[in-house]
């Protein structure tokens, strides 16, 4: 794999998709970021069994390739490097990262050790970004933080027709935020209980773009993208919800 692209395009993918990564994962190859280049685009990845990220940015790519790296590593390199472009060659077991003067040699992952990203569904239905972000951080301050009760730590996502409602309760209290949006079908109905700290991640990226996409899947699972990508394994509930936001980001839970 040798891909070039700007510098400000990769630390901010880079450090988009890290965030999703687990402090301390249960299987070590978890703590790495995938790297997949084709085309003209470069797929920045990560998973950890629950959520799942995904940022597609442009890049010359002189030859295609996949290769897993240490994704806390390539997130603090890249917020130190130059301003200038970043070259990436991935040969044998290391990785060479070169950007002006400044040159990183990383030892690489094995990619076939590394768990099968999960298929993002087809989408829902589409929402304005800051209407989205704002009606979910009224609502998670409600959702619990016990972990022993996992199901008050979630958000309940429910959506019938052209209205979307979100709900958290910590049992002793309640936020209910009402909002509308623009469904691929009116008769589209579903729910899912997403984790409060993933969903409310999720917002707060996707509000570069104008509009979140929502995704609802059976099993339970919620999608957002913006262009970027994400994903999670949501709460058990009758369907599971995923949200993207028109630009390469995007969440699933």
């Amino acid at each position: 794999m040798k891909i070039r692209l700007d510098k400000d395009v990769l630390a901010e993918a880079v450090q988009w998709a890290a965030r999703s990564l687990p402090t301390r994962p249960s299987v070590p190859i978890l703590a790495g970021l995938l790297v997949k280049a084709e085309g003209h685009t470069v797929v920045f990845s990560s998973f950890d069994y629950e959520t799942s990220a995904r940022i597609t940015v442009p890049a010359e790519v002189s030859e295609p390739g996949v290769a897993l790296i240490s994704g806390r590593l390539l997130s603090d390199i890249s917020r130190s490097l130059p301003n200038k472009p970043v070259s990436l060659t991935a040969s044998g077991s290391s990785l060479e990262l070169v950007c002006g003067s400044a040159r990183f040699t990383l030892q690489l992952l094995p990619v076939n050790d590394y768990p099968e990203l999960p298929q993002m569904p087809a989408a829902s239905g589409t929402v304005p970004s800051e209407d989205f972000a704002r009606a979910v951080s009224q609502v998670v301050v409600a959702a619990g933080r016990d972990e022993l009760l996992p199901v008050f730590t979630g958000v309940r996502v429910e959506i019938e027709g052209d209205q979307v409602d979100l709900l958290a309760t910590d049992r002793y209290r309640m936020a209910l935020k009402e909002l509308r949006w623009n469904p691929v079908s009116t008769q589209a109905s579903g729910a899912a209980l997403v984790p409060a700290k993933v969903l409310a991640d999720a917002a707060r990226s996707m509000t570069s773009g104008e509009s979140v996409t929502l995704s609802i899947s059976t099993p339970a699972r919620v999608r957002a993208s913006s262009g970027w990508r994400a994903r999670a394994p949501a709460v058990p509930a009758r369907s599971r919800p995923v949200c993207s936001t028109g630009s390469s980001r995007r969440y699933a839970t």
